[in-house]
């Protein structure tokens, strides 16, 4: 029997690497891979907002999972378009949520945003996990589309400008690889999944001692990167744990193969780097 999933958010920097996964799950999987701009390579274009569209989409395709990667991420984007972004991070994963009861699959929504979570939660008889994941890093078209990976290029600039870092808040960079290959074995589970996982990389980094390590592989010179220990504070300053580790026990006690799986932040980045 085919397994077949829907992967929303299929270009983004989590959502290709789901679709890589499950991609190469083999023979019995089928994969619709969707994303809002981009066609061709696999990839089919689909406006998550048109809700009829989304519908006869879901309908025709009979998924058995759909995994929910797509999400407006940028905090300034965000604010010069609240309501957009409220549609797309709440009124989506609502509609999905309610489509999963209808349509009888199971919705994996794979961004931690609490409003959306609130409506996924809030569809009464829907199966949905949601999986609630740190920063990422992984494989991108551009550094940019990562708050890791950008920092890449901020080590490369040997122009003579100067960085302020944060050396203050304590991150746990999770790689999407990683994050992948989990769902593919979750999707494979039998016994019923929690509503609500935790999926995070164990080391600890500050963004300015991710950056030593960037430059330590790179061996590029890093005195433009300047440490910046105090907490931030003024008008628009960001609230956020110093430390914001999330709790993975239960997401470790499911038992699957391997366990959660994850790579070594420093190991990995040597590899990638080197290609």
């Amino acid at each position: 029997m085919t397994f077949k999933v829907i992967i929303t958010g299929a270009s983004g920097v989590l959502g290709s690497a789901v679709r890589a996964a499950f991609s190469g799950a083999g023979a019995g999987t089928e994969v619709l891979s969707l994303a809002h701009s981009r066609s061709g390579d696999g990839l089919t274009k689909l406006d998550l907002l048109n809700e009829g569209e989304v519908e006869r989409v879901f309908r025709d395709f009979k998924p058995n999972w759909v995994i929910h990667c797509a999400a407006e991420r940028r905090p300034d984007v965000a604010e010069k378009d609240p309501e957009g972004a409220q549609k797309l991070n709440a009124g989506v994963p609502g509609h999905l949520a309610r489509l999963a009861k209808s349509l009888k699959f199971t919705l994996l929504y794979g961004q931690a945003k609490l409003d959306g979570e609130l409506a996924i939660l809030g569809v009464e008889g829907a199966a949905a996990v949601i999986l609630r994941v740190p920063v990422l890093y992984g494989p991108a078209p551009n550094n940019s589309d990562s708050a890791v990976n950008i920092l890449v290029d901020v080590v490369q600039d040997q122009s003579g400008k100067s960085y302020k870092m944060d050396h203050y808040a304590t991150r746990y960079p999770t790689c999407t690889v990683d994050i992948a290959n989990f769902l593919v074995k979750l999707s494979a589970y039998k016994k019923p999944i929690p509503p609500i996982l935790h999926y995070s990389g164990a080391e600890p980094f500050t963004k300015y001692e991710m950056c030593l390590i960037f430059a330590q592989i790179l061996r590029l010179p890093h005195g433009h990167i300047i440490p910046d220990a105090d907490p931030p504070t003024g008008t628009g300053a960001t609230t956020r744990p110093r430390d914001c580790q999330l709790y993975t026990k239960e997401t470790e006690d499911l038992g699957l193969e391997d366990g959660l799986g994850l790579s070594l932040f420093e190991e990995w980045w040597s590899e990638y780097l080197k290609k």
